[in-house]
């Protein structure tokens, strides 16, 4: 039972680059805004950027031009394309509806350290 379910985290030096990915139930994915969202060390979690369904998408001001997110409606797929990683996206990162969210899945560990 997918749900939500995060991948492609890890341990990566500032600088670097990490892809991350999360299958969705239909249910969950299909013909919605997704969203991913973040938790990083001492803070609440946060919008990261968000994608419609129709594929218009917002960065938020941390990540913009750094990060970059797209779906695959034929795979029920959220991506997100992080490129010149700093210390301070050190966190979970999670994704689930823009709007109506549903239980969270386990999210992805993404570490950012030399």
């Amino acid at each position: 039972q997918v749900q939500l379910v995060e991948s492609g985290g890890g341990l990566v030096r500032p600088g670097g680059a990490l892809r991350l990915s999360c299958a969705a139930s239909a249910h969950v994915f299909s013909d919605r805004p997704m969203a991913w969202y973040r938790q990083t060390p001492g803070n609440q979690r946060e919008l990261v950027a968000y994608i419609t369904s129709g594929g218009t998408s917002n960065v938020e001001n941390p990540v913009k031009g750094r990060f970059t997110i797209a779906r695959d409606n034929s795979k029920n797929t959220l991506y997100l394309q992080m490129s010149n990683l700093k210390s301070e996206d050190t966190g979970v990162y999670y994704c689930n509806r823009m709007y109506n969210i549903v239980d969270w899945g386990p999210g992805t560990q993404v570490t950012v350290s030399s």
